[in-house]
């Protein structure tokens, strides 16, 4: 059994009218993972044991009405912590590190009877657009194993295109959420900053960060999105804000008439061919369904990634300073004294791109390059989001690519850290504005027969009119009905 073209109010219906046991779900959900993981490369780790035990509590106490969640098989991102499960974040420095607590969304997930079945792939502490960069795998894309999946969230959106599981959770620091789901052909939302807990979340980039789910449909999103959502005293950052039933209008009689939405020039800029022709057939199809289509200006956008870099770097040289070899983690063997602890635990845990945005961040905050580099990217920032602000006041949307191409082979960029950084172009801007955005499936490439994703951007916590365009969008059209061949 493969989970592609099921929905979670479907296998909700029949669990509580048993046709379906959680037991056969779970089991259902292990067996595709091992018919087709040895291709894909999506997990870290697998959670068999307690998640059969948990779906057999289920069974036993029968699953409710009101239970939507309970026995729907999910997977967690390797840099979401999970008590007694190894938490990597695909670093050798975290290789047998079991947490002594859940994530603040696992919590929810486990309150609400969702069943983990596992820890799926990512670059090594979420640096990376291409999931090559995890300490213990390559995660290949279902669509096409000689292509990437995109980062870092690859393995959570591969794991959901090989039909392993519903949804799975994932973090987006500057669209590792989105391009993994425009490479993938599943639909990956970016919550605004602040509307998930990051208790729990390895961080990265701590402004930045944010946790959201990678899943075959809007509406599955949407419900789950309003399972994890909301504030958190353990996080100073989470929002003290409402959190609605995102999936509740998304139905028969949801529609955009009538929503203006701004396409930004500048994100229309230097697109492959094949992803122009997807995205302007897009913008067209939103029109014919009554929206407005305004071009726009995003003046800033240029500078987006280079102050990307140098601000989200900065913050990973201070937040993985933690990771000594002192407290937990990996230690190295041939070490002689304290500074050999430090420096060689380091720099054998540590992988090549941690390194490199490890050295960027602390030569940015340096007494002698802290105005020059880190001040004046702070700056930017502060431009981009203005940007945005100036959009959004006259716009319900803004709708453009996820990324200027489709995903492209394994080993082709790993060795240009350049040209990585800038496949970020189009997703990094609305982390630096702490804005909601969502990439849903637009279409094919002619040329390779990829998947190619277009983004949908909102007000800060509006998410529900991002659902709600990408619901109506998506059943107007069948890219999301198609699945890679896989097993």
């Amino acid at each position: 059994m493969t989970f592609y073209g099921k929905d979670i109010s479907g296998l909700h219906a029949d669990l509580v009218a048993k046709k379906v046991s959680a037991t056969e779900l779970t089991k259902a959900a292990f067996d595709r993972i091992k018919a087709t993981d040895d291709q894909v490369g999506a997990f870290l780790a697998l959670n068999e044991e307690a998640a059969l035990k948990q779906a057999a509590e289920l069974d036993q106490a029968g699953i409710a009405e009101d239970q939507l969640l309970a026995g729907i098989p999910l997977a967690v991102k390797d840099n979401i912590v999970t008590k007694g499960l190894t938490t990597t974040a695909a670093s050798k420095i975290l290789e047998n590190f079991k947490p002594v607590y859940d994530a603040t969304v696992v919590e929810k997930l486990n309150a609400a009877g969702a069943i983990n079945v596992g820890k799926v792939n990512l670059d090594e502490f979420a640096m990376g657009s291409s999931t090559e960069n995890s300490a213990f795998k390559t995660t290949k894309n279902p669509w096409d194993l000689t292509r990437v999946p995109g980062g870092s969230s690859g393995g959570s959106a591969a794991a959901v295109a090989a039909g392993d599981v519903l949804g799975a959770l994932g973090s987006d620091t500057g669209g590792s959420i989105r391009m993994p789901a425009s490479f993938t052909g599943t639909v990956g939302m970016k919550p605004t900053y602040g509307r998930v807990s990051r208790w729990g979340l390895i961080a990265f980039g701590s402004s930045f960060d944010q946790i959201g789910w990678l899943t075959q449909s809007v509406k599955d999103n949407a419900i789950l999105m309003s399972a994890i959502a909301g504030k958190d005293d353990r996080d100073m950052t989470s929002a003290n804000q409402p959190v609605p039933d995102f999936a509740a209008g998304l139905n028969d009689q949801a529609d955009i008439k009538g929503m203006k939405i701004a396409v930004p020039r500048e994100y229309m800029e230097g697109l492959d061919d094949d992803v122009q022709e997807v995205i302007e057939a897009s913008l067209k199809h939103l029109e014919s369904l009554g929206a407005t289509i305004d071009e726009v200006s995003l003046p800033h956008t240029k500078y987006g990634v280079p102050a990307y870099y140098i601000l989200a770097s900065s913050e990973a040289s201070s937040n993985l300073q933690r990771f000594d070899g002192i407290r937990y983690g990996f230690r190295a063997d041939d070490v002689k004294n304290l500074e050999d602890v430090y420096v060689k635990t380091r720099s054998q845990g540590f992988g090549d791109e941690v390194k490199r945005r490890i050295m960027l961040g602390t030569f940015s905050l340096s007494a002698g390059f802290y105005d020059a580099y880190f001040n004046k990217a702070a700056k930017v920032r502060r431009l981009i989001a203005q940007d945005f602000d100036d959009v959004l006041k006259d716009h319900d949307l803004i709708v453009g690519p996820t990324g200027t191409s489709t995903a492209f082979k394994i080993g082709a960029e790993i060795a240009d850290p350049k040209q990585m950084y800038f496949n970020d172009v189009l997703t990094v801007t609305l982390n630096m504005a702490g804005l909601p955005g969502m990439a849903i499936p637009a279409g094919f490439s002619k040329d390779n027969g990829m998947p190619i994703g277009l983004q949908m951007i909102g007000k800060r916590f509006d998410e529900a009119t991002i659902y709600k365009a990408g619901y109506v969008f998506e059943q107007t059209t069948d890219f999301h009905k198609q699945m890679p061949e896989l097993g």
